[in-house]
C-alpha cells in the first residue's frame, strides 16, 4: 500500500493507473477504522482494479463545541488494518493541503442539508458535501463507497453527484453491525460500560416503529412519540425519530410506501445516529 500526503503525488498515482487501463474506487474516511469501514474498502476491492482510500477528519463539518480536536486519530492502526484489506493507496492530506487559506466556496444541497441533523447542525452538511466534492475532484475515481448508516449523509452525496454531473457512481453499503444491532461508529467509544449496554436500544426501537408502521394500527406521528418516550426513559435525549419518504428525507404520510425511520439521540457523551429503510 502506498501512502501519500500530496494532491499533486495522488494524482500522479491515478494518472499511472489511467493509462494501464485501471478501474478506480474510492472510500473517504475521518480514520478510527472499525469494521464498517473495512466493510467498505472489501466492497470496492470487488468492484474496480485499484482502490483509494482517504483519512481525512475535515474541520468544516464540525459545529463549535463539537469534538473536532478530540477526535480519535489513529493512523498507524488504521494503516495496518487498510493494508490487510488490500488498499492499493492511501491519501492522508494535511487541512492546508486540502483547505487553501483564501478559500472562498462552499458545496450546499440546500432542502435536503436543512432537514433532521441538518436542524439542529447548521452547515455542517455544507462542510460534508465541500469536503466530499473536493476529494472526488482529486481522486476522480470511478466510483466511490458510502455507508448506510448516515442515510441523510448518503442522500446529500447522491444529489450532489447528480446535481454537478460528477462522473461517478455511488455505491451505498449495507450497515456493520455489532452483535445486538448497534450501528459500528467510531464515536462508540466514548460510550461508558453502561451505556454501551443500552445503546443497542436504539436499532430496537427503529425494529418496533417498522413493525409498527406495516400494522397500520397507530399513526405515523404515535409511532414516533411511543418510540421517542421510550427512549427517554433509558436515558436517550432525543434530536429526533423521524418516519420519512425514502428519496426525499420529508415527513411519510400514509400513502408513502418506500420509508426510511431515522433517530439521533446522545446517549452521554456521543450522539448516536441509525436508521431502517423498507416498504410497505
Amino acid at each position: 500500500m502506498q501512502t501519500v500526503n500530496t494532491i499533486e503525488r495522488l494524482r500522479d498515482c491515478i494518472k499511472q493507473w489511467r493509462s494501464q487501463g485501471n478501474s478506480i474506487a474510492f472510500v473517504p474516511t475521518m480514520g478510527n477504522l472499525h469494521a464498517g469501514h473495512i466493510k467498505l474498502v472489501k466492497e470496492a476491492r470487488k468492484k474496480a482494479d485499484k482502490v483509494v482510500v482517504s483519512i481525512f477528519v475535515n474541520p468544516t463539518q464540525f459545529m463549535v463545541g463539537e469534538d473536532f480536536n478530540m477526535y480519535p486519530r489513529t493512523e498507524e492502526r488504521d494503516k495496518q488494518k487498510l493494508k490487510a484489506a488490500a488498499t492499493d493507496l492511501l491519501f492522508l492530506p494535511t487541512v492546508n493541503e486540502v483547505y487553501s487559506s483564501d478559500t472562498n466556496t462552499i458545496v450546499s444541497v440546500s432542502e435536503l442539508s436543512k432537514l433532521h441533523c441538518g436542524s439542529s447542525r447548521p452547515d455542517h452538511f455544507d462542510g460534508v458535501a465541500t469536503i466530499v466534492t473536493k476529494l472526488f475532484n482529486m481522486v476522480q475515481a470511478d466510483l466511490s463507497f458510502f455507508g448506510k448508516k448516515d442515510y441523510q449523509q448518503l442522500l446529500i452525496i447522491q444529489t450532489l453527484v447528480q446535481d454537478l454531473n460528477i462522473p461517478m457512481q455511488i455505491i451505498a453499503v449495507e450497515t456493520e453491525r455489532e452483535a445486538d444491532g448497534l450501528a459500528m461508529s467510531s464515536r462508540n467509544a466514548y460510550l461508558s460500560e453502561q451505556e454501551r449496554l443500552i445503546a443497542a436500544e436504539l436499532y430496537s426501537a427503529l425494529g418496533d416503529a417498522k413493525d409498527a408502521v406495516l400494522a397500520e394500527k397507530l399513526t405515523l406521528a404515535a409511532i414516533e412519540q411511543i418510540q421517542i418516550s421510550a427512549l427517554q426513559a433509558l436515558g436517550f435525549k432525543v434530536d429526533y425519530f423521524s418516519i420519512c419518504r425514502s428519496q426525499d428525507m420529508q415527513t411519510a404520510t400514509d400513502k408513502d410506501k418506500d420509508l426510511v425511520i431515522i433517530v439521533a439521540a446522545k446517549l452521554g457523551k456521543p450522539r448516536l445516529i441509525d436508521n431502517i429503510c423498507f416498504s410497505r
